[in-house]
């Protein structure tokens, strides 16, 4: 969640040095943000007793959250060497440097954990992503394409052999909550959720920083690029998609899934388009064949995974042809793109004031968002202009540099 890309760096008055990046970047970041706290503001269910999706639901289950898995890892290749990734000292001090990144994101979501908030909190999960894809950040293209290729085809299927023997434990490997500062008295559940069973299993979800990482290696400032990024983007998310419907409604999925016990109140029919978190997943192949949001199954990583790269070049297009006719009509996404720990961080806080407490008088779930949303969007603005960092973005940053910091050859 925090944007650190490209270089050469650039002086910013009264507060050091602001990288120079890609604005498409920090904008599809910014549309990230702004698509998840639709999904945790507004109801992605419509009311009982059919539950219908809803547009939010529809839209940004899922996907938003993807798109920012993705962009990390877009994020990671861009610092580490864009086309042509860093080697030797280089690429250890990158790996530090990513390192303590991820440490504070991992203490900024800990103690977000320890609010009572009805929101999944990924930046724990988000952390531990940034730990586990360290090992690849020296990677060539081709071979990042093969280790995406096959995390993509076969981590789905090792989460549904392991995730039954975790939830069959006593007591079940899966903490039910945000992980938090006194889940490492349990280290078992914590480390059961953060990878196999909780709502984002870091397992299928490395698929995501992987693919980013494809991504970033790419010559992401040509036309061309950029086009294939959004043709490809939409067909591999299209067909990922369709053979997802097909296998639930044409070929008897839904069918055979729904004689299976059901946790969370809502038709099965409903949650294969918006959201099946809350269910095991376990019990039957037919699982892995369906598409939907926060499945982790191949077809869902696929799908959102395509939706996300046709998101990136959709920006990556829109910020060259802002840079064309010197008309910075982004910044009101790519500014708070770039602060969005911060902002995420801020927007977790306040909704833990309002949960299981009603709306002000007058207000309502649209109300509610649009003015986070807005509130967001200003800052980030006002950030973008004045060309500083977010507060937690400002740590970050510091601790990335000290973390990839390398003493000067004495003699």
């Amino acid at each position: 969640m925090t944007s650190q890309e490209t270089a050469p760096p650039r002086k910013a008055p009264g507060n050091g040095t602001v990288s120079s990046r890609l604005a498409g970047i920090d904008a599809a970041r910014g549309a990230a943000l702004l698509g998840m706290m639709a999904t945790h503001v507004m109801p992605t269910f419509g009311p009982p007793p059919q539950w219908d999706p809803t547009i939010v639901g529809l839209v940004f289950s899922g996907r938003s959250a993807a798109l920012f898995a993705v962009l990390a890892g877009v994020g990671l290749a861009l610092s580490t060497g864009k086309q042509e990734p860093r080697s030797g000292s280089d690429l250890w001090a990158a790996r530090r440097g990513v390192a303590m990144r991820a440490l504070v994101i991992a203490v900024v979501g800990l103690m977000l954990g320890g609010l009572e908030v009805n929101v999944a909190v990924i930046l724990v999960h988000y952390a531990v992503l940034f730990l586990c894809i360290l090992p690849f950040l020296g990677l060539r293209l081709k071979a990042l394409c093969l280790w995406a290729l096959g995390w993509v085809l076969f981590s789905p299927l090792l989460a549904y052999l392991v995730r039954p023997l975790l939830l069959d434990a006593n007591p079940p490997l899966k903490l039910g909550h945000n992980p938090n500062w006194e889940d490492f008295g349990t280290p078992g559940a914590l480390l059961g959720d953060v990878f196999f069973t909780g709502y984002y299993p870091v397992l299928q979800w490395i698929s995501y920083l992987l693919i980013g990482l494809v991504i970033g290696r790419l010559a992401l400032t040509t036309a061309r690029i950029q086009l294939l990024l959004v043709t490809c983007g939409i067909a591999v998310a299209g067909l990922a998609k369709v053979l997802g419907v097909l296998a639930m409604e044409v070929w008897g999925g839904r069918t055979a899934l729904s004689a299976l016990p059901v946790t969370r109140g809502y038709p099965l029919e409903s949650m294969l388009q918006v959201n099946v978190t809350g269910l095991e997943q376990t019990g039957s192949w037919w699982w892995l064949a369906t598409a939907a949001p926060h499945a982790g199954t191949t077809l869902d990583l696929l799908h959102s995974s395509g939706v996300a790269a046709a998101v990136v070049g959709l920006f990556l297009l829109l910020g060259t042809t802002a840079e064309r006719i010197k008309v910075n009509f982004l910044i009101l996404l790519s500014g708070p793109g770039a602060m969005t720990l911060s902002l995420y961080s801020a927007h977790v806080w306040v909704l833990s004031g309002f949960t299981n407490q009603p709306l002000p008088q007058g207000w309502t779930d649209e109300g509610m968002y649009w003015a986070q949303a807005l509130t967001a969007i200003a800052v980030g603005t006002c950030f973008a202009v004045l060309r500083r960092r977010g507060p937690l973005e400002w740590v970050s940053h510091t601790a990335s540099t000290v973390g990839s910091h390398r003493p000067a050859a004495v003699g």
